[in-house]
């Protein structure tokens, strides 16, 4: 089962399940998270979701060799990132959130993570882009230099150093974010259901212009980059596992 859901009272705890692959993106997990994300929104009981990848790592974001499929109707890239979000949600953060991965942290309400846990985009070092909201969404996060930083290097983040940014809510020892992240949804879940879900809506509807925009300008640099020799060479590469050599074109 590539996401398993477990039900705890109002709480939905989602865990990515392809450790043999760092929970890396393909077709059927992105179909597998946007099903148990569209259950979770359209099931009255549920308030919030946690979204864990386990303790050894959370998502290595998209597998170069599968890709990751469609964007979904209602969830978008992964089945998250493009999603209107109707309830909180939680990434609880162990190890790895990488490219794709830290995309689909920057996707949810809020983020824990554990000391050992880094966030990075490395897409620059396969010749591509952050697709699926980096580029927008990591400006809006960070500091507008650190996000330059992370998407023009593809260099990691530290969990101590991202929560004393501001990007992370909670820090914790390891093997320790999902509890963390529990008793955060917890809180939230014993608040009133119908101020929280305007809170969050007002919150959503405040960026939906902005991410209008973002995505539009994400498309093009998407197209460009795929398109270029450099891409067929950084996948390439990677594949090999090999130096890339760059043709700037």
């Amino acid at each position: 089962m590539p996401v398993h859901t477990d039900q705890q009272g109002p709480v939905a705890v989602l865990t990515l399940n392809r450790p043999d692959k760092r929970n890396a993106f393909d077709g059927a997990l992105t179909a597998a998270l946007d099903a148990a994300l569209n259950a979770f929104e359209d099931d009255p009981a549920l308030r919030v979701a946690v979204l864990t990848g386990g303790t050894a790592f959370f998502s290595a974001g998209t597998d170069v060799v599968a890709w990751a499929g469609e964007p979904t109707p209602r969830g978008g890239p992964y089945g998250i990132a493009g999603r209107r979000l109707k309830k909180p949600i939680i990434a609880a953060v162990e190890g790895i959130a990488a490219g794709g991965g830290f995309e689909i942290a920057l996707s949810t309400s809020m983020i824990v993570a554990a000391t050992t846990a880094s966030f990075s985009l490395p897409e620059v070092g396969l010749g591509l882009i952050a697709e699926c909201g980096g580029l927008f969404r990591g400006p809006r996060a960070l500091p507008l230099n650190i996000a330059r930083e992370l998407l023009l290097t593809g260099a990691p983040l530290g969990a101590k150093r991202a929560h004393a940014l501001g990007l992370v809510n909670h820090l914790t020892e390891p093997g320790q974010a999902l509890p963390q992240a529990l008793a955060l949804a917890r809180q939230i879940a014993d608040r009133a259901p119908l101020a929280v879900h305007e809170t969050l809506a007002a919150l959503e509807a405040l960026n939906a212009e902005d991410d209008a925009r973002g995505w539009a300008l994400t498309e093009h640099a998407k197209t460009v980059a795929r398109q270029s020799a450099d891409a067929k060479e950084g996948v390439a590469a990677f594949k090999a596992r090999r130096a890339p050599q760059w043709q700037g074109r």
